[in-house]
C-alpha cells in the first residue's frame, strides 16, 4: 500500500514508466535548481530515450563533466559535451570552450574535439591535452585543419610511429616529409648511436684482451692509447660498461706494476752484484798486494807467512760467502785463481823450508856444500821472494859471502830500505799498528844486513819510527785494557745466558771472539786469556749439539747443490737443437735461487762445489747468448718476411692474418740478447703496424661502401613500399627489385640490418600476395567473359538430356580462348557424344564445387570430406614437380568445369549458386 502511494504522489520525473519520464522532461524548469539536478538524474536513466530528452535540455558543460563517468550514459554524455564544446550547440563563448577542454582528460572525448571542433585554437588545446602517440597519428592523418595535423606530427617521437606517419599520413605531404625526414634523422642517431656502443664494446674488447696478455716492450703505450680511445668517445658507457672498463684497466696497471716491481727487483740484484763484484774485487786487490809486498821485502819470515795465511784464509771465506750470493765475473776468477795459486807456491815453498830446515843448519854447521845444493833445490824456493833468514845464510854460504857484495846491489837495498821507511811512516799515521810492526821488524833485519853501509840519518830515522811504534803500542794497550774487561764480562754473561737461541748465540759469540783476537797483543795477560777461553769453551759445549744439526744441514745442502751441479751439467751436455732461451734463463734463474736457498754448506768443500757451480753457469750463460744470437737471427727473418709481405699485392685481410702468423711465431722464439731484443721489437711492430694500418684502411673502405649499399636498400625499400601492383603483369617489376636487392648484397650487420630485412620480407610478400590475388581476380574475369559459351554448352546439354541429338557447340570468335580451355570445349562436346550417368557427372561438379571451396575459404563441410582429402592427395601428386599459385588452380578448376557435361539443368541449378558465390569469394578474398 506504501509503494502504490509513493508511485501515486512521486514527481512525474521518477515514474516507473519511461514515456512519463520523458513527457516529464519538458516540463522542468532549467532556472530551479531542484528541476537541474532532476534533469541530471535523468540524464542518467536507464532508458536511452529519456536520457537523450535530458540531455537535449542541459547545456551546462561543466555539470555534464562532473556526470561523465557515472551509470550507462557514457555514449549520450560524450556525444552532448562534443556538440557543446566544438560549437555544433550551445552559445558557449570560445574562451569558455578552450578553459574546459583543458580540464578535460577523457582521450576519446579530445580525440572528436580535435577532429570537429569550429575553431583551430579549439582544435589545438584539445591537442595538447592528448597523450596517446596513437591519437596524435590520427591526427596529423585526418585532421581538416594543417596547423593541428602538423602540431600533431610535431609530437610523435617514437621509430614506429614516425614509420607510420610517413605511410599514412597522404592527405599531407609536409606530414609525410617530415616523418619521413625525423625518422631517416632518428633512425641515423640509431645508427650512430650503435657504431658508438659497437666501438666502445670493440675498445672494451681490446683492452680486456689486454689486460690478459703477457708484458711485451709496448704494453704500457698500447694501455695509455686504449685510454686515450675511450676518453674520446662522444657517448656516455653504461654501468656495466664502466665496470668492464675499471676492471680492466686495473688488471693492466697491476700487469705494468708487477712488470715495475720485476725491474725494480732486477736493478737491486743487479746493484747486489755490482756490490758484489766490487766486494770481491776489492778482496783479490788485498791478496794480490799482500803478494806483492811479500814480493818487496828483503826477507821472509814466519810472522810473514802467517799473516798472509789469515789474511787468506779471511778472504777466501769472504769471497766464497759472496760467491754464495753471485757468481764471480772469468776474469775476476782467473785473477783470484792466480793470487790464490801464487799463494799456495809460498805456503808449500815455506813447508818444504820447514821440513828441511834441521838439515840446512847441519849443513851449513859442516860446511856441506854439495848438501847444501841439493837441499836447496829440493825446496825450489820461488823466484822473485825474498829468501828466509836461514835460506839467505845458505845461499850466501854458496856464493862465498867473503867476497865483497856488488856496489849496484848495495845501491838498490838502500833504495828499497828508504822507500819501506816512507811506508813505515805511512802505516804509522794511519794508525796501523800491525802492518807497521810486521815492516818494522823487516826494516830491523834489512839494516842488521847493511851495517855500516846504512847511512847514519836513515838509522836514526828508524830509531825515531820505532819509538813512535812502541808509543802506538802503549797507546793500543791503555785503550785495549777497559775494551778487554768489556769482551770478558760480556763473553761470561754470554755463557751464563739461557734465554738466547743457538744461532744468536753463536753470532754474538763470533762476534766477540772477533773483537778478542782483533786487540792482538795489546794489555794482553794470562789471567783474562784463561777466562775468556774458558768462556768460549763453555759456549761451544752448549752449542756442540746445535753444531751438529748444522753439519747435517750443510751436508744436506752440499748433496743439494751437488745434485742441482749433475742436473745443469747433463743439461749442458745434450741441449735440445731448439732449446728457448727463456726457459734456459728460467732454469739459470730457478738453478740460481735454488743453490742459495742450499746455503750454508761444508767450508771445507765450499770452494769447490762454488767453482764448479760457477763453470757450470758459465756454460749455460753461453748456451743461452748462443740460442739468444739464433733467436735474434729469426726475427731478423720475420721482419723480412713482413717487409716483403707490404710489397706483395695481395688482400689487406690475408696479409694481416699472415702477420698474425708471424707475430705469434715471434712470441713463440723467446727474447734475443739485451739491447737486441728492444730494436728488432720496434722495427717489428712498426711493420706489422703498417699492415694493419693498410687492413684497417680496406675495412673502412669495405665499410663505406656497405654503408652505400646499405642506404641504396633502404631508398629501395622505400620505392617498393611506395609501389602497387595494379595487375598481374607487374610481377616483373617485383622480380627486378628482387634482383636489384640481390645485388646490393652483403649489406652490413647490425639492428638497422635486421630491422630493413624483415621490413622488405615483408614488403615483397604483401606484393606477392596481392599479384597472386590480382591474378585470381583476372583469372575470374577471364571466366566470366567465357560464361556465354557456358550457357551454350548448358543449352546443349539440356537438348541432349532431353532425348535430341548431340550438338556441337562452336567456339565464339571473341574472347580468343587459350589452348587448354579449347581442349576443354571440344572435351565438353565430345562429352555429350556418349554422356556419362547423372552420378559421375554430379560427382565431377562436387569435385569442382569442393575444390574452389578450398581455394576460396580454406575449408569444407563435413560431408564432402572424401572429396576434400582425394583432391588434396591429387594436389600432392600434382606438385611434385612444381608447386602450382592460386591463379594456375583456378584456372584448372574452371577448365574442368567447363569440360564437366553433359549437366542436367537441375543438377546445373542446384550448383550454381554456390559456385558463383566462391568464384565471389575468391575475387574479395584478403591476403593470407
Amino acid at each position: 500500500m506504501s509503494g502504490l502511494l509513493r508511485h501515486l504522489f512521486a514527481p512525474r520525473w521518477q515514474h516507473p514508466a519511461p514515456q512519463v519520464r520523458r513527457q516529464a522532461v519538458a516540463r522542468l524548469d532549467l532556472s530551479r535548481e531542484e528541476h537541474r539536478q532532476a534533469l541530471e538524474r535523468l540524464a542518467l536513466d536507464e532508458d536511452p530515450g529519456v536520457r537523450s530528452e535530458a540531455l537535449a535540455r542541459l547545456d551546462d558543460p561543466e555539470r555534464l563533466i562532473a556526470l561523465l563517468g557515472r551509470g550507462d550514459a557514457a555514449a549520450e554524455l560524450t556525444h552532448r559535451l562534443l556538440a557543446l564544446l566544438a560549437g555544433g550547440s550551445g552559445n558557449l563563448e570560445l574562451g569558455a570552450r578552450i578553459a574546459l577542454v583543458e580540464r578535460l582528460d577523457d582521450e576519446a572525448l579530445l580525440a572528436e574535439l580535435c577532429l570537429k571542433g569550429d575553431n583551430q585554437q579549439l582544435r589545438l588545446a584539445a591537442l595538447a591535452r592528448l597523450e596517446s602517440e596513437e591519437a596524435l597519428i590520427r591526427q596529423a592523418c585526418d585532421n581538416g585543419i594543417a596547423a593541428v595535423r602538423h602540431a600533431a606530427a610535431a609530437r610523435v617521437e617514437s621509430e614506429a610511429g614516425l614509420a607510420r606517419l610517413a605511410q599514412q599520413a597522404r592527405r599531407d605531404r609536409q606530414v609525410m616529409r617530415g616523418a619521413r625526414e625525423r625518422l631517416n634523422r632518428l633512425r641515423a642517431d640509431s645508427a650512430q648511436l650503435a657504431a658508438a656502443r659497437e666501438r666502445r664494446e670493440g675498445l672494451l674488447a681490446d683492452l680486456e684482451r689486454h689486460a690478459t696478455a703477457p708484458w711485451e716492450p709496448l704494453y704500457g703505450g698500447r694501455f695509455r692509447h686504449l685510454e686515450r680511445e675511450w676518453m674520446a668517445l662522444q657517448d656516455l658507457p653504461d654501468a656495466t660498461q664502466e665496470r668492464r672498463y675499471h676492471d680492466a684497466c686495473l688488471r693492466c696497471r697491476k700487469v705494468i706494476s708487477d712488470h715495475e716491481a720485476q725491474l725494480r727487483a732486477s736493478e737491486a740484484a743487479e746493484a747486489r752484484r755490482e756490490d758484489a763484484e766490487q766486494a770481491r774485487e776489492a778482496l783479490v786487490e788485498v791478496l794480490e798486494e799482500g803478494l806483492e809486498a811479500l814480493g818487496r821485502s828483503d826477507v821472509v819470515t814466519a810472522q810473514d807467512i802467517a799473516s798472509l795465511r789469515a789474511q787468506k784464509q779471511l778472504l777466501a771465506q769472504r769471497w766464497q760467502a759472496l760467491s754464495d750470493q753471485h757468481l764471480a765475473d772469468q776474469m775476476l776468477r782467473q785473477r783470484y785463481d792466480a793470487a790464490r795459486e801464487g799463494f799456495e807456491r809460498i805456503s808449500q815453498a815455506w813447508v818444504r823450508l820447514e821440513e828441511r830446515a834441521d838439515e840446512l843448519e847441519r849443513a851449513l854447521t859442516d860446511g856441506d856444500d854439495d848438501r847444501l845444493t841439493a837441499l836447496l833445490g829440493a825446496i825450489d824456493w820461488p823466484r822473485g821472494l825474498a829468501p828466509a833468514p836461514l835460506l839467505q845464510r845458505a845461499r850466501q854460504r854458496l856464493a862465498q859471502p867473503d867476497a865483497p857484495a856488488d856496489e849496484e846491489d848495495q845501491t838498490a837495498r838502500l833504495a828499497r830500505f828508504i822507500a819501506d821507511l816512507d811506508d813505515l811512516e805511512s802505516l804509522l799515521e794511519r794508525g796501523a799498528f800491525k802492518g807497521a810492526s810486521r815492516l818494522h821488524q823487516r826494516l830491523r833485519q834489512a839494516a842488521d844486513g847493511l851495517d855500516d853501509r846504512l847511512p847514519q840519518p836513515q838509522r836514526a830515522r828508524l830509531r825515531q819510527l820505532g819509538a813512535r811504534l812502541a808509543e802506538l803500542r802503549d797507546w793500543r794497550s791503555f785503550v785495549a785494557g777497559p775494551k778487554r774487561d768489556q769482551l770478558l764480562q760480556a763473553i761470561e754473561a754470554l755463557a751464563e745466558e739461557a734465554s738466547l737461541v743457538d744461532a744468536a748465540l753463536d753470532r754474538r759469540h763470533r762476534q766477540l771472539v772477533k773483537e778478542w783476537k782483533a786487540l792482538g797483543d795489546a794489555a794482553a795477560n794470562r789471567e783474562q786469556s784463561a777466562r775468556f777461553r774458558a768462556a768460549s769453551n763453555r759456549i761451544h759445549e752448549r752449542l756442540a749439539p746445535w753444531r751438529e744439526r748444522l753439519d747435517a744441514e750443510r751436508q744436506t745442502h752440499l748433496a743439494t747443490r751437488q745434485a742441482l751441479c749433475d742436473q745443469l751439467e747433463t743439461l749442458l751436455e745434450q741441449p735440445a737443437e731448439e732449446a728457448d732461451p727463456d726457459a734456459l734463463r728460467e732454469i739459470r734463474d730457478r738453478a740460481r735461487d735454488q743453490w742459495r736457498r742450499a746455503s750454508p754448506v761444508p767450508r771445507d768443500q765450499a770452494e769447490t762445489i762454488g767453482r764448479r757451480f760457477a763453470r757450470i753457469r758459465h756454460a749455460l750463460q753461453a748456451l743461452i747468448d748462443q740460442r739468444a744470437r739464433a733467436v735474434a737471427e729469426t726475427k731478423r727473418d720475420l721482419i723480412e718476411q713482413v717487409r716483403a709481405l707490404l710489397g706483395q699485392a695481395m688482400p689487406a685481410a690475408r696479409r694481416a692474418e699472415a702477420v698474425k702468423a708471424l707475430q705469434q711465431r715471434w712470441r713463440e722464439l723467446g727474447r734475443a740478447p739485451r739491447g737486441e731484443e728492444q730494436a728488432l721489437w720496434r722495427e717489428f711492430r712498426g711493420l706489422c703496424d703498417q699492415v694493419f694500418a693498410s687492413r684497417e684502411a680496406e675495412r673502412d673502405d669495405r665499410a663505406r661502401q656497405a654503408r652505400e649499399r646499405q642506404e641504396a636498400m633502404q631508398a629501395l625499400i622505400e620505392r617498393l613500399d611506395a609501389w602497387h601492383p595494379a595487375g598481374s603483369a607487374d610481377e616483373a617489376v617485383l622480380a627486378s627489385a628482387i634482383a636489384e636487392a640481390a645485388a646490393l648484397e652483403p649489406l652490413p650487420g647490425g639492428r638497422r640490418t635486421e630491422g630493413m630485412r624483415r621490413r622488405w620480407s615483408g614488403i615483397v610478400r604483401a606484393r606477392r600476395e596481392r599479384l597472386e590475388r590480382l591474378a585470381v581476380v583476372e583469372e575470374v574475369e577471364r571466366w566470366r567473359e567465357v560464361q556465354p559459351l557456358l550457357l551454350a554448352h548448358l543449352a546443349a546439354d539440356a537438348e541432349r538430356l532431353a532425348g535430341g541429338e548431340p550438338r556441337e557447340v562452336a567456339l565464339p570468335e571473341s574472347p580468343r580462348l587459350a589452348d587448354d580451355m579449347r581442349s576443354a570445349h571440344a572435351r565438353r562436346n565430345a562429352a555429350r557424344q556418349a554422356p556419362e550417368t547423372d552420378e559421375e557427372v554430379a560427382e565431377r561438379l562436387a569435385r569442382v564445387r569442393v575444390h574452389l571451396s578450398l581455394l576460396a575459404v580454406g575449408s569444407v563441410s563435413h560431408r564432402d570430406d572424401p572429396l576434400r582429402l582425394a583432391i588434396q592427395v591429387e594436389r600432392l601428386n600434382e606438385n611434385l614437380g612444381r608447386e602450382l599459385s592460386r591463379a594456375e588452380e583456378v584456372h584448372g578448376v574452371l577448365r574442368e568445369l567447363l569440360a564437366t557435361g553433359p549437366v542436367a539443368p537441375a543438377l546445373w541449378s542446384r550448383e550454381v549458386g554456390e559456385l558463383d558465390r566462391l568464384l565471389e569469394r575468391l575475387t574479395r578474398l584478403p591476403p593470407p
